[in-house]
């Protein structure tokens, strides 16, 4: 039995999906999509009947989608009305959630260097440490805070491989043994997003050989998601050093995100990270 919310969040989209449809059609001329005026209008851009000739639909039925009507919609016909509306990749998700599909996925870049504007981010972060991953969990960016607190070297160029195989990441990090299976299951989760892409499994085939840890996790097939995490390294310097740790993602770049960590309250973090973090010269505190 469908419920009078569900009927009525039903109805609402419907009715933006039909005022949705209508508005970008009223913004296309016949001349943007090479077709003949036709004439004087009554109205802008394209006909009904244009748009059906254009994604290669029946008239009727895209005046039932544009109506609002309960249809079946696929993907394919959706994609071809947004190529006939030449709606931007925004407008096209926007299109399948009114539509009541889920929108398909954004093609994600293998890598991508963190724009100026994400770097300064990281710069004005610290004392507080951050860095960029890819889709791929390599280091595409990272401030000097991270490399510090986390102890990143040089050679650390992915968050995985370094979990498992990182020495001094390892010593410091206070949950390691509970927090493996959680990262590897991680890892699993996104590898699963892009079935086509042979890395992760270069990566986890790699890895499992010099890591007996992450190779027996590996072979559970677990998997999570995760976008926080409270993360506690026992510096040892600084000593214990509490983080809430967010992940970001970065639309300009798909699959990429950025991992912000923030001290956590009341554990004394934020002093002794900007103690550490002074004794080394690297930073100006940050008020609050």
């Amino acid at each position: 039995m469908v419920s009078a919310h569900s009927s009525m969040s039903r109805d609402r989209r419907r009715a933006e999906l039909r005022e949705f449809l209508r508005s970008r059609r009223a913004r296309v001329s016949p001349e943007d999509v090479g077709m003949p005026a036709g004439g004087r209008r009554r109205t802008p851009g394209l006909r009904r009947e244009e748009v059906a000739v254009l994604a290669g639909v029946g008239v009727s039925w895209y005046t039932w989608l544009e109506q609002g009507r309960d249809i079946k919609v696929s993907e394919e016909v959706l994609d071809a009305i947004a190529r006939a509306l030449l709606l931007d990749s925004v407008e096209r998700a926007h299109l399948y959630l009114l539509a009541g599909l889920n929108p398909p996925q954004a093609r994600a870049a293998a890598s991508a260097p963190a724009s100026p504007e994400v770097q300064r981010l990281l710069d004005a972060w610290s004392p507080r440490p951050g860095y960029v991953r890819d889709r791929h969990w390599n280091f595409t960016a990272i401030n000097d805070a991270a490399r510090v607190v986390f102890g990143y070297g040089e050679t650390d160029h992915n968050c995985l491989v370094s979990f498992f195989t990182n020495a001094r990441y390892r010593v410091v990090h206070r949950h390691w043994a509970e927090t493996a299976s959680d990262v590897a299951a991680g890892f699993r989760a996104d590898a699963a997003r892009y079935p086509d892409d042979p890395e992760f499994d270069r990566i986890a085939a790699d890895l499992a050989e010099v890591s007996p840890e992450f190779a027996e996790l590996w072979a559970r097939h677990d998997v999570a998601e995760h976008t926080s995490a409270v993360k506690a390294v026992d510096h040892p310097e600084a000593g214990t050093l509490t983080f809430d740790a967010t992940l970001l993602p970065l639309p300009e770049h798909p699959g990429h995100h950025l991992i912000l960590h923030n001290p956590r309250p009341g554990t004394g973090t934020q002093e002794r990270l900007e103690k550490l973090m002074r004794a080394r010269s690297l930073v100006v505190s940050h008020p609050g």
